[in-house]
């Protein structure tokens, strides 16, 4: 069997047509973007090029696209900056339970300055309760952070409504949504939804890893956290990573080509996987399974076998997956997640995700299946023993 990657909320391998872009920006084009040179010159029209190309995904104005070097500097960037740039109107902070470490460990530094951080509980399938963020919603919260689909178990939050529900509270608060898991996925309009801070990284639409960006509304209020040359406007210093720019802004463009066909494939696919792990003994899908749900992230108990243990089983076979988030699959600490969720301590660390991504195929879910009701009977067989 050829090797199988389901692990594509971790991170995807790069369009063919990404990686001969950004080939020939570091061979040909490698000018610094700021100098005034042909070469110079010649590096910062790919920059341009890349920013026009994402603004066109999002219907946004150029000048709203700031890159980063990922999701964790633009989650960070949105968060920090814009809590320092308007604590004068307020300290409160809302997040939920079930966010990403990024948005997560920015917030508790936040909470650890002074500021007054809510985190909102979540149901069992991971969806924010509309009636808490009614109640924490005071005219002195500044900031209101969202991840848009969750990392683990892909659940859809309800942006549009949330959005409604803070700023008939207060106009001017801040709404940040982490779109890592999500863009490439749906077709987001920022402005139409009331979102004022857009998360992107690169390494998730089958871009490059090390390069992202932040959509910051031409409203918003938000301090640099890197200060230097003032290149971009003096919203994020630093040479720009030409060749990363111009990979990311060209996967952009190709994941948006079709991306409502496209998104019905990977769900057609997960529908597929979600009928073939329910049948097997002994399973449990965490989270909506439908087209309420993300259509790439499946996320799986297995009863009485340790998620390392048939993790590096699926390995052996050629199948990648992994262990919840992979920013923090390789620590010990249990999922927030999926205690937010309720789920019981038994399958805290009897849990897979399964991701799928622009390359994955019907026969590769198909193989996949078939290995996993070989391998568990004989996983739980040893674990009883």
């Amino acid at each position: 069997m050829n090797g199988i990657y389901l692990d594509n909320a971790a991170t995807t391998r790069v369009f063919d047509a990404v990686q001969q872009l950004m080939m020939e920006t570091m061979r040909e084009q490698y000018g610094n973007p700021s100098s005034l040179h042909t070469k110079g010159v010649e590096a910062e029209r790919y920059v341009r090029q890349a920013r026009e190309r994402i603004a066109r995904t999002l219907k946004v104005s150029e000048k709203e696209i700031v890159f980063t070097s990922g999701g964790t500097e633009s989650n960070n960037m949105a968060l920090i900056g814009g809590a320092m740039a308007n604590r004068r109107a307020g300290k409160r902070i809302l997040t939920t339970a079930i966010e990403h470490a990024s948005v997560s460990n920015p917030v508790r530094f936040l909470e650890e300055e002074g500021f007054d951080v809510v985190r909102l509980p979540v149901d069992g399938d991971g969806i924010v309760s509309m009636e808490a963020l009614r109640e924490a919603m005071t005219p002195d919260t500044i900031v209101v952070s969202v991840m848009y689909v969750n990392n683990e178990i892909g659940s859809v939050q309800p942006v549009e409504e949330i959005s409604r529900i803070i700023k008939a509270v207060n106009p001017r608060v801040l709404f940040h949504v982490d779109a890592i898991q999500a863009y490439g996925k749906y077709e987001i309009r920022p402005k139409k939804m009331g979102i004022d801070l857009l998360s992107v990284s690169g390494h998730k639409i089958h871009g490059p890893k090390g390069v992202g960006f932040l959509y910051l509304a031409e409203r918003a209020k938000v301090r640099p956290l890197l200060l230097g040359g003032g290149q971009q406007q003096g919203r994020r210093s630093g040479t720009e990573n030409v060749p990363g720019i111009a990979g990311l802004g060209l996967a952009a463009e190709m994941v948006y080509e079709n991306v409502r066909e496209k998104a019905e494939q990977m769900a057609a696919m997960k529908a597929q996987f979600v009928q073939g792990v329910e049948a097997i003994p002994g399973t449990k899908i965490n989270g909506k399974t439908g087209r309420d749900s993300a259509p790439h992230i499946v996320s799986v108990s297995f009863e009485g076998i340790r998620s390392e243990v048939l993790l590096h089983a699926l390995e052996a076979k050629g199948i990648y997956v992994s262990a919840g988030s992979a920013c923090s699959s390789n620590k010990s600490t249990v999922s927030a997640t999926l205690k937010a969720i309720g789920l019981p301590g038994s399958l805290l660390d009897s849990t897979l995700r399964f991701s799928f991504g622009a390359f994955t195929t019907a026969q590769e879910i198909s193989e996949t299946l078939d290995v996993l009701a070989e391998v568990l009977p004989l996983l739980r067989r040893y674990a009883r023993r």
